[in-house]
């Protein structure tokens, strides 16, 4: 995450954002994107199942932006306009760890607790949670901290500061040791960005080793009165206009950074090592897959690594209540992608087309019963202590994390849903009666992760929570 400063590398950053080039806008040639992703972005914001896209691409030495849509005020959106990107804040935190590592301040083993001594970080059986575990999401911590309470369920990272960090970690019991299994957790990533940036804020330390050096002059944790200017409005999968996240500096580096087309253009091409920097060696042992997720996918620090044709795709994607997001580029660093829209929508399989052979999304949904509707509704408890809520609302089925926007499920059968946010789909296995005892959560890449569904008393105090 550290670039050197200095009028001549700015400089050429801000050469080579001079080939960025607004789709609407565009009139010498055709664009560089795959055309099956043209198509398919254009008609998706037609259907109205995004507002508008910036989609930053790069092909060999040649690069541009394309925009769809149309924003709140009716205008076309640029490559100057500003989203949130989620989750890809991730990868900027990766590398903070990364540089940290080159320059022998930490190594991969190093325990969190010795950036931290003052905080009582839970261990198991002897082990410790490492700086790997957390950047490969392997450290035991759940998804979100279960003290997690916002005043603004809208806004649900706002006023969840160091103080409650350090009450939560003082008071979990890890379920498994650290490093034994993958299980994706915000909180992990959240504390390490914590970590590696105490006692400067996250936000001023991102600005001085990457945003500054790099020309991202409308990247920001928080928006400025200037990004504000520029920003799209998000909105949420009820498709109304949704909240602007906000973060303390305890959980920033999982997701709090905000940005544009024209910037993340930059930030793809240093990552994919177009244009030499003293952050490149850093972007690389970042992007070095550690441990395997599943079958195809791997996992380095936060980039993941999907087997893919005709090569490899490293790649991150991004969810907020307002906004989606996807970067992305191939192993042989001749082709990325970035994907921008402003509604928590993925956009994870246009990522994937315009890099690899994978497929487009098709679905096509059918009516289901409302009784069936009806016996789905309840609470259901994941393997790591994670509540999912299933509940009907105007006649659509939504499924709940807690501390989560509900998220609309569509049938394609009366027992497979699936979902607009990174390609989950939930299954309902039904019993000679109809009735489900369990929802089964399947990822993207094929994993499957069993929730038992919860009954009485369990229940009760469960839905307490949402």
């Amino acid at each position: 995450m550290r670039f050197v400063s200095g009028v001549f590398l700015v400089a050429c950053l801000a050469m080579c954002g001079q080939n960025v080039m607004a789709g609407a806008d565009r009139v010498n040639g055709k664009s560089l994107l795959p055309q099956r992703v043209l198509a398919e972005a254009q008609a998706r914001v037609d259907a109205k199942w995004y507002p508008t896209l910036v989609i930053a691409y790069v092909d060999g030495d040649r690069s541009e932006v394309e925009t769809f849509g149309r924003l709140s005020n009716g205008a076309k959106p640029n490559g100057d306009t500003v989203y949130e990107i989620g989750s890809i804040t991730k990868t900027f935190t990766a590398a903070l760890l990364a540089d940290e590592i080159r320059s022998g301040r930490v190594k991969t083993d190093t325990p969190v607790t010795a950036l931290l001594p003052d905080y009582n970080v839970p261990a198991r059986n002897g082990v410790s949670i490492t700086l790997a575990d957390l950047a490969t999401q392997s450290s035991g911590l759940p998804y979100m901290p279960e003290n997690m309470r916002s005043a603004d369920a809208a806004n649900p990272y706002a006023d969840y500061d160091a103080a409650k960090l350090k009450a939560f970690l003082a008071g979990y019991v890890l379920k498994r040791n650290p490093g034994e299994a993958y299980e994706y957790s915000n909180l992990g990533f959240g504390l390490l960005g914590f970590a590696l940036t105490q006692p400067q804020h996250y936000g001023e330390a991102l600005r001085a080793k990457i945003f500054q050096p790099l020309g991202m002059t409308m990247t920001a944790v928080g928006l400025t009165d200037r990004m504000k200017a520029h920003l799209a409005t998000g909105h949420n999968n009820h498709n109304r206009e949704a909240e602007n996240w906000r973060f303390d500096d305890a959980l920033a580096g999982c997701g709090s950074i905000d940005s544009t087309g024209n910037d993340m253009l930059r930030y793809l091409k240093a990552n994919m090592a177009i244009g030499g920097t003293s952050m490149s060696s850093s972007f690389q042992l970042a992007q070095q897959p550690l441990r395997d997720v599943n079958k195809t996918e791997r996992i380095g620090m936060a980039w993941m690594t999907r087997a893919s044709l005709p090569e490899d795709v490293i790649w991150h994607n991004g969810t907020t209540f307002g906004y989606a997001s996807f970067i992305g580029f191939t192993a042989d660093r001749k082709r990325g992608v970035v994907i921008l829209t402003n509604i928590g929508g993925s956009v994870d399989d246009l990522g994937f087309a315009a890099l690899s052979d994978a497929p487009l999304r098709t679905y096509k949904t059918v009516a289901v019963d409302r009784s069936i509707l009806s016996s789905d509704e309840g609470v259901f408890k994941t393997a790591d202590g994670g509540l999912i809520k299933i509940y009907r609302q105007d006649g659509q089925l939504y499924a709940q994390a807690k501390g989560e926007d509900g998220i609309p499920l569509f049938a394609l059968s009366s027992e497979e849903f699936f979902t607009r946010i990174d390609g989950f789909h939930l299954i309902f296995p039904r019993n000679g009666d109809g009735h489900n005892d369990s929802i089964v959560l399947r990822q993207q890449g094929g994993v499957d992760r069993v929730a038992p569904r919860l009954e009485g008393a369990e229940a009760a105090a469960a839905l307490s929570k949402f």
